[in-house]
């Protein structure tokens, strides 16, 4: 593991240099595009949701260019690393574990609920097969819970999981499944008691890039004061969203 974590800080080395000795200010952000509210593609092939307009909002204050690219969940972090974009802006819980081979911006999203949905709501998920998505912190979660884990590429599928039988049950953030409860017609059901994982939700940038990192900071920390920030949040999660005091 030790190896594995200076290799991969030597690959964000370079990858970091590089956008040093570009002098660019046209900044790759990258997201997974499949995890709505946060982030997805719309009608038009363009990534849309929460992430978007947060970021494009971060990058205009920062006086930044942004260009969206998108990545698979399970590879995001190395393909940040290894310079095929410059941030993760993709619903990214900060963790200490993910915080050892990347850096996070303050939270843009405080620690919110995660919860588990399911067809029955009598379900003991302490004991269920449980569906996450893989190399999340529900994931991890449900591991050391004592259920049954079946992990899943996508969110989708760890939905579809609980519909074909699959799984007793699917974790997730609540964010993310409250519509999904809702547009059912009361085919899902949330059970269990929600759980408070993770720091919140931050940028994911290489360790090296120190100067992007503060500049995404302080438009954080300017639209929180402004109140900007909780008006989106609340946009895009409802009048009940988490947010900041």
């Amino acid at each position: 593991m030790k190896q594995l974590i200076l290799s991969t800080a030597a690959l964000a080395l370079t990858a970091g240099l590089a956008l040093a000795e570009s002098h660019a200010t046209t900044v790759r952000m990258g997201t997974e595009g499949a995890y709505p509210p946060y982030n997805f593609i719309d009608d038009d092939g363009e990534v849309a949701g929460f992430e978007r307009e947060l970021g494009d909002e971060l990058c205009k204050r920062a006086e930044l260019t942004c260009e969206w690219v998108t990545n698979e969940w399970d590879s995001i972090i190395p393909n940040l690393v290894s310079g095929n974009y410059d941030t993760i802006i993709a619903g990214m819980s900060i963790t200490d574990e993910r915080d050892e081979v990347i850096d996070f911006t303050q939270n843009y999203y405080p620690p919110a609920a995660s919860a588990y949905a399911a067809m029955t709501d009598d379900l003991d998920v302490a004991t269920a097969v449980v569906a996450a998505q893989t190399a999340t912190i529900q994931a991890g979660h449900v591991a050391e819970s004592g259920a049954t884990l079946v992990e899943f590429a996508t969110p989708d599928e760890t939905v579809a999981a609980v519909r074909n039988g699959e799984a007793d049950a699917v974790f997730a953030d609540k964010d993310y499944l409250v519509p999904v409860v809702e547009e059912s017609g009361g085919e899902l059901t949330f059970v269990g008691e929600d759980v408070q994982l993770g720091g919140g939700i931050g940028v994911g940038l290489r360790e090296s890039d120190t100067e992007l990192k503060d500049k995404f900071d302080a438009a954080i920390t300017s639209m929180k004061d402004d109140g900007t920030l909780n008006t989106m949040l609340r946009k895009w999660f409802g009048e009940d969203a988490t947010v900041y005091e």
